[in-house]
């Protein structure tokens, strides 16, 4: 078995089934073993960035990370400004970066690049294989480090030689590490602040904006009368019946510090503490005021949605109604406070005391 098929084969054997691709001469064997493979998908993009985008996307709605097939480095470096945007969303995403045959690499041809230079810019994990024997391992690891929470961007770079010499072993799937744990001690710290009749805002990006967690930082919000929004970079929003009608941190600093302006203190639920995209003359940085608390409760690596996060910090505040506030389902719209509106996002995003 050559180790374009052994890669294949590690990738499936890792759950990785979807390739979207952009390839060139450098992984015409990848490209024929996938026709060796049925249980892998092709999906043909037009340019890298396409590709690389379309990885972004599938990993945020299916949860699970794809394959990209790129040419060389520069194939690569069309493809970054949206792993540039899977990284920044958390996604997992394994990138199969062609590159020179060993042998020919040291004549620099035209499309010679420091591959590796720019892989490291946009990913996690980084690896360039050396040996057939050894590409299945690496696919392996790959997919793992994809895989750990919350999602990473791998890039395997493998020469075109690697790709044709025989000699490929598959690889099983690796463990993937489960998250950390949520910090006792932050627990602790939340629900103290839930506690302490201050304005106090819950942010949630992450695991906090799935069903699960929305609910779980509803009870919190009808018991403690803390209110609720998303950060503005969230990868993933839940939507339709059962789930709450969140609203983002605005984009424009103006309108952002304005509707963070009346929190004393902040909750992060795998969020990060608001921040402007851009530095503006005679504007601060954080879009929340300077003299606000920031908790954070859960960090984006870890699981802030698992009853360990919000549902133990519910517990630990002492918030009996927690447990018996209404269903989002069974929410009615006055229950909901104006927090979203009075922020300028139309729907509320946040949620007054509870009744």
């Amino acid at each position: 078995m050559n180790g374009a098929k052994t890669l294949v084969e590690t990738l499936l054997q890792s759950g990785v089934d979807t390739c979207f691709a952009n390839p060139g001469t450098s992984e015409m064997h990848f490209v024929a073993a996938l026709d060796q493979s049925p249980g892998m998908r092709c999906v043909l993009g037009l340019q890298e960035n396409v590709v690389t985008g379309m990885a972004d996307g599938y990993y945020r709605i299916a949860g699970k990370p794809a394959c990209t097939l790129l040419h060389c480095g520069p194939g690569f470096a069309n493809g970054m400004a949206n792993l540039h945007n899977a990284r920044r969303a958390r996604s997992g995403i394994v990138n199969i970066v062609g590159d020179q045959a060993s042998d020919h690499r040291p004549y620099d041809a035209p499309l010679t690049a420091d591959t590796d230079a720019m892989t490291r810019t946009v990913s996690q994990w980084v690896r360039a294989s050396t040996a057939t024997p050894g590409l299945g391992a690496d696919a392996a690891e790959a997919v793992r480090a994809a895989r750990t929470l919350p999602g990473q961007v791998a890039s395997l770079i493998v020469p075109s030689d690697i790709s044709w010499t025989e000699g490929g072993h598959v690889a099983p799937a690796l463990v993937v590490p489960p998250p950390p744990p949520i910090d006792a001690i932050a627990v602790d710290n939340a629900a103290r602040a839930l506690r302490n009749g201050r304005h106090t805002l819950i942010l949630l990006s992450g695991g906090g904006a799935t069903r699960q967690g929305q609910l779980l930082a509803w009870r919190i919000a009808q018991a403690s009368g803390a209110q609720l929004m998303l950060e503005y970079g969230v990868p993933r929003v839940e939507r339709g019946q059962g789930t709450l009608p969140l609203t983002r941190v605005p984009y424009a600093m103006d309108q952002a510090i304005e509707a963070l302006r009346p929190f004393e203190q902040i909750i992060l639920v795998n969020a990060k503490a608001p921040v402007g995209f851009f530095g503006y003359p005679g504007m601060p940085s954080i879009q929340y005021r300077r003299d606000a608390d920031v908790h954070v409760l859960s960090r984006p690596d870890q699981d802030g949605a698992r009853p360990g996060g919000v549902g133990r910090g519910a517990r630990r505040a002492g918030c009996a109604a927690s447990v018996s506030a209404p269903p989002v389902r069974r929410a009615r719209q006055a229950d909901i406070g104006q927090a979203g509106a009075d922020a300028g996002g139309g729907d509320a995003g946040g949620f007054d005391h509870c009744r």
